[in-house]
């Protein structure tokens, strides 16, 4: 039987198909595909399509669902896009959920000549001291730094209402060093920021896992680790990336639209698109529940 690992590296479609490598996962193997999930306890709650080819992505999905049944549970196929729907159509109902914004990296620095705005914010906080690194592994090792990641991550989650929602926000930087690339953002001796990001195998992509900035940190530093992912994956040459999913962005149904205004004290959804619109995406690509 293929393992997780392997099915990713052949069939990872998904932007998040590397997160479900990570710690909280179950595997449900039928035929040469997979399905990465989680139980909620009424439901088994897909992270994303299987792993599979695309002419069994459908087999895969209803085997899945008949285990989750014979388990006395719902199943669902969180933020999946219109591949998996296609493929499966008819077998499920589907209900849009948000989008996310699509870069070819290698015109960034196009889009930053075209938008001096972009360009200021990278200016202003490179004049307050701020600059980017990329992490080496062997750097991971240091418990100094390790503790340094660890408070940025703390103070930065101190500042979010949005529950643990486990698979959807959790925060896991030094986990699976050999395949996420790190950028951290530092101001002197402290760091600031920090980017992550995780390959997709399927696109020759890259998803921008997380982008964590100090509260107190310079006005620009998040635009500069952005900045600094945009260029990693150009000088690899992808041709594909995206900073994920912006939840309840685009044409979403009307109580989904009316949750994403109602519940603005709690989780500032149009905030979330704004800032990943300002970067200029390509195009913006529908997900679905």
């Amino acid at each position: 039987m293929n393992s997780p690992l392997s099915l990713v590296r052949e069939h990872g479609w998904n932007a998040t198909s590397f997160q479900t490598l990570s710690r909280g996962y179950r595997y449900h193997f039928h035929r040469e595909g997979c399905v990465a999930y989680v139980d909620t306890g009424g439901a088994w709650v897909a992270a994303g399509a299987p792993f599979a080819r695309s002419g069994e992505l459908k087999s895969v999905a209803l085997d899945f669902t008949r285990a989750a049944e014979n388990a006395g549970r719902r199943a669902h196929f969180f933020g999946v896009e219109n591949r998996f729907v296609e493929a499966t159509a008819g077998a499920f109902e589907s209900l849009h959920i948000g989008e996310q914004p699509v870069w070819d990296p290698r015109a960034w620095p196009e889009i930053l000549r075209a938008h001096p705005s972009l360009r200021e914010q990278l200016r202003r906080a490179r004049a307050k001291g701020v600059r980017v690194r990329a992490l080496e592994p062997h750097e991971l090792e240091s418990k100094p730094l390790v503790l340094a990641l660890q408070a940025l991550v703390a103070r930065w989650q101190e500042r979010r209402a949005l529950p643990n929602m486990g698979f959807l926000v959790s925060i896991d930087p030094l986990h699976l060093p050999e395949h996420r690339r790190c950028h951290i953002a530092e101001r002197g001796d402290a760091i600031v920021g920090i980017v992550c990001l995780l390959p997709v195998p399927g696109r020759d992509g890259w998803f921008v896992e997380h982008i964590v900035r100090d509260p107190d940190a310079p006005n620009g530093t998040a635009d500069l680790l952005v900045d600094s992912a945009m260029r990693f994956a150009a000088s690899v040459g992808s041709p594909w990336l995206t900073l994920g999913l912006a939840p309840l962005s685009g044409d979403v149904a009307r109580p989904l639209d009316w949750a994403s205004r109602s519940l603005s004290f709690r989780y500032d959804f149009s905030g979330l698109c704004s800032f990943k619109s300002k970067f200029r995406p390509r195009e913006w690509m529908p997900l679905y529940l």
